[in-house]
């Protein structure tokens, strides 16, 4: 996907906090879990706020790097480079927490070293649906989201004014 597609969804703060807050609610009742395994980047924003609405005080991060918009211009570099882990054995009663799941490259390399985790994200694109056990809000696989820490306020001119030219 590339981050100059005409398709946008920009996230604010308080949406991403309304969203990580429905996640919540769909997660609560089906397990204790034993910790939460955010997946780094994305994921540390939203692990925190899960982990607060569940009560979870255990929290571990799985660093995947799988996006390179600077040197490739295209977005997802195509295949995920697992940087770290610290989570021994296949995942039983742990949570893994991303912001999004567009490809499914990052998830497949979580995948394969904790299979039986549950895995969450906020959320999903067609091609990665089916790698995550619970999402809230699905995107078109050709939008791009811009979420509150990649984004700065900035000026925008009027419509009325970009309308004249």
């Amino acid at each position: 996907m590339n981050p100059t597609s005409p398709k946008t969804f920009p996230v604010s703060w308080e949406e991403l906090h309304r969203t990580a807050k429905a996640l919540a609610w769909r997660l609560v009742g089906l397990k204790e879990w034993k910790g939460i395994v955010a997946v780094t980047r994305g994921g540390l924003v939203p692990a925190a706020m899960i982990a607060r609405k569940l009560n979870v005080r255990l929290i571990d991060i799985f660093c995947v790097s799988s996006y390179d918009v600077i040197s490739t211009g295209e977005g997802q570099s195509g295949k995920a480079t697992i940087l770290k882990t610290t989570i021994a054995g296949d995942g039983e009663g742990w949570l893994i927490v991303d912001d999004l799941v567009d490809t499914g490259n990052t998830a497949k390399a979580v995948r394969e070293l904790l299979p039986k985790a549950h895995f969450a994200t906020i959320y999903a694109k067609p091609a990665g649906r089916p790698l995550v056990d619970t999402f809230v809000t699905e995107v078109s696989q050709d939008t791009w989201i811009y979420f509150p820490w990649d984004i700065e306020p900035q000026y925008v001119q009027p419509i009325a004014e970009m309308n004249r030219k």
